[in-house]
């Protein structure tokens, strides 16, 4: 990207032009280096002590002006031509979608959050889930699960969806909102939608996927009445305690509280009824658990079969069985198809393995990953087990 000639042209000056006439140095740049050239040496000096706090103010002004200023997207070609066709498929104002999207700046961290690391190592689920089931959620778990009681009773009742799996996905994604993400979102979309890195595999389609979710930012924005330089969330776009991308937030979030506005921000009840909503819409089966103990025979086991399909559930029990999977009892029972979940712990210790449901693939699709999907309901159920006496569900 050629951002010089862009910034030339975002200034209104010809090339011709900044030659003949260098522009005004700025304060910063006046206090630097080479402005010490042509000082008057009988000026008189400040105090020892003035001088020194000068110094390191002057300190700081310098290290300021060293550091490049994030790019500005106002004159990228590609960011111009998407705020044209967002407009029009959406019946924006033009001229409101082409502002919006020049305030928009290049986030390095966020291309370094997803660009593949050159040596991803082993995962290893026990150092995961520790990071993830931990005391600070767990107690912050309680608290909540306290103080919204019959709210997650009602999610729960009308949807199927068990409480201790919502409050294991507040906890996991933004500790109960304490953790919501510190990017403009308007930054973050436009980001991976015109500078997702090349070295990514799936970059195209990444790409693409982020073009549409700054699109559902935008449409967003409009409805809701939000200032798009304003919103904070995720590296990603997500947005608010349940971190939901723009288009999720359409489809799916919910006013669980009947009063008249959907926040995902600030207000819990919208939080747990938007996420019992969305696992409901993607198949969430009441009563069915989420997955069962399995233990592997390692004189009849064929694992890459068991393994073949990750972690969509594909297999009868008796064809988990006849691969040598371990089941007991209530899983063999079960009446719909299962997955063999590998929980790797590392290069030192053994995988861990569970057997899947449909509904630990419903969670899945908030976050494709077991790690991610494991954690959650364990956060969860270790929550609800330190509720008090009387306050747990039966």
């Amino acid at each position: 990207m050629v951002f010089a000639a862009l910034i030339t042209l975002a200034c209104g000056y010809s090339a011709t032009a900044l030659a003949a006439k260098p522009p005004a140095a700025s304060a910063a740049q006046r206090d630097c280096g080479p402005s010490e050239v042509g000082k008057d040496p009988s000026a008189a000096k400040p105090s020892a002590s003035k001088d020194k706090a000068g110094k390191k103010a002057k300190k700081r002004k310098c290290q300021a002006a060293k550091t490049p200023a994030p790019s500005s997207y106002a004159n990228h070609p590609a960011a111009r031509a998407a705020a044209d066709s967002m407009a029009q498929n959406n019946a924006l104002n033009r001229n409101w979608v082409r502002a919006t999207l020049a305030e928009a700046r290049m986030l390095p961290d966020v291309v370094r959050a997803v660009t593949p690391a050159q040596d991803p190592g082993v995962r290893n689920w026990q150092v995961y889930r520790e990071r993830m089931v931990d005391p600070v959620r767990v107690e912050a778990g309680v608290q909540f699960w306290l103080r919204n009681a019959k709210t997650l009773e009602r999610a729960e009742r009308e949807t199927g969806v068990p409480a201790s799996v919502i409050v294991g996905i507040l906890g996991v994604e933004t500790i109960y909102g304490k953790r919501m993400g510190k990017y403009r979102v308007l930054d973050a979309l436009a980001t991976l939608a015109f500078d997702f890195p090349a070295s990514h595999p799936k970059a195209p389609a990444r790409a693409a996927y982020f073009l549409q979710e700054l699109e559902s930012f935008l449409v967003w924005c409009q409805a809701t009445g939000r200032d798009p330089l304003a919103v904070r969330g995720s590296y990603a776009g997500a947005m608010g305690m349940a971190q939901f991308m723009p288009s999720s937030w359409q489809k799916y979030a919910v006013d669980f509280d009947a009063d008249g506005r959907i926040d995902l921000f600030d207000n819990s009840k919208d939080a747990i009824g938007s996420i019992a909503n969305y696992l409901a819409a993607f198949g969430w089966k009441a009563g069915m658990p989420t997955h069962y103990p399995v233990q592997l025979d390692a004189t009849r086991l064929d694992l890459p079969a068991l393994l073949e399909k990750d972690i969509v559930p594909s297999m009868s029990p008796a064809q988990m069985a006849e691969r040598g999977a371990i089941l007991q009892h209530q899983a063999m029972q079960h009446a719909g198809l299962l997955a063999l979940i590998e929980l790797v712990n590392g290069n030192d210790a053994a995988p861990s393995y569970v057997a899947g449901t449909d509904n630990f693939y419903v969670v899945t699709r908030y976050n494709w990953s077991s790690f991610y999907a494991m954690s959650v309901i364990e956060l969860g159920l270790t929550v609800q087990a330190q509720l008090p006496a009387g306050a747990a569900p039966n």
